[in-house]
Order: C-alpha cells, then structure tokens, then sequence
C-alpha cells in the first residue's frame, strides 16, 4: 500500500490539473463577453443609460459638436476628416465637456481613427463601430455624467 500511495496522489494531481485547465478553456471558448468586443461594450452602456425623447430644443442644449478633426488613418496614404456631435444627459455634462473636448476629447477621436484602416471605416458599420468605441473611450473621461449618443455629421476618406 506504501509503493501505491505516490501514485495515487500523482494521478489525483494530473485528474485535478486537467480539470483545471478543461474548464479555463471552456470559459475562455464558449463563455460570454469577449472584453475588446466594442460594440457589446457600447449596448450594455446604452442599455445602462436611460433614454429619454427629447424636443429640437432640448437635444441643442445637450449636444455638443467638434467639427473638421483632420488626421491620418493607420495606412498612412489615407486621411480621414469628420465631424461628430455628441448627446450628453444633462447640462452640466454638456458643460464639463465643452471645457475639455479640446484637450481630451479631440486626442482620444485622433488616436481612435489613427489605429483604424479606411476598410474598417467604410460604410455604416464602420461608423457605427467607430461610434461605440468613443463612445466607450469619452465616458471614462468625463468627471460626471454620461455621453449618451455619437454621430457622424460630415466624414471624408481621401487619399494624399
């Protein structure tokens, strides 16, 4: 029984060490979110975030627009130039956000369009998909209140 008992623990550890690593590979293959996945991110927090209908007069005073931002896509032979308008969900976000967008909002746009290829922006999905990740990067950075909406009022893909 002595000369047994080494094996028997041996064997245990392997049973255990496989069932470990079958279970970590079922939930990093089969379960759920994956974490880089924009658009899920960008529904579960417009799904967190209540919406209201608003009028005409409401939706001016809580949107905030940055025109003409100009930079280069990640193949350096295309430039991108846009316009976006952002809904916030109240005044003082709106506020907060019109003292920062230059210093903040504006680099967080560039890097984002920096790191995307003219394919990925094409079309409507590219937009949307460009959308839910500002919209993902612009809420961590404001000190309070939510960015509701992103929008795409002008955008050119050009070569140089």
């Amino acid at each position: 029984m002595k000369k047994m008992l080494p094996w028997l623990i041996t064997i245990l550890l392997a049973i255990t060490l496989i069932a470990i690593v079958a279970v970590i590979l079922y939930n990093s293959l089969m379960g759920g979110e994956d974490p880089k996945d924009a658009a899920g991110k960008a529904a579960n927090n417009a799904e967190a975030v209540k919406v209201v209908k608003l009028t005409a007069d409401e939706r001016v005073k809580l949107t905030s627009e940055i025109a003409d931002i100009k930079t280069n896509l990640a193949d350096p032979e295309y430039i991108a130039v846009l316009g976006l308008a952002f809904q916030l969900d109240e005044k003082s976000t709106k506020e907060d956000f019109d003292k920062i967008k230059d210093i903040q909002i504006k680099p967080i746009i560039i890097r984002t369009l920096s790191d995307m290829k003219p394919d990925e922006v094409k079309g409507s999905a590219g937009k949307d998909e460009l959308c839910a990740k500002l919209l993902n990067l612009i809420n961590k950075e404001l000190p309070e209140g939510k960015l509701i909406k992103v929008q795409v009022t002008n955008f050119i893909v050009t070569t140089l």
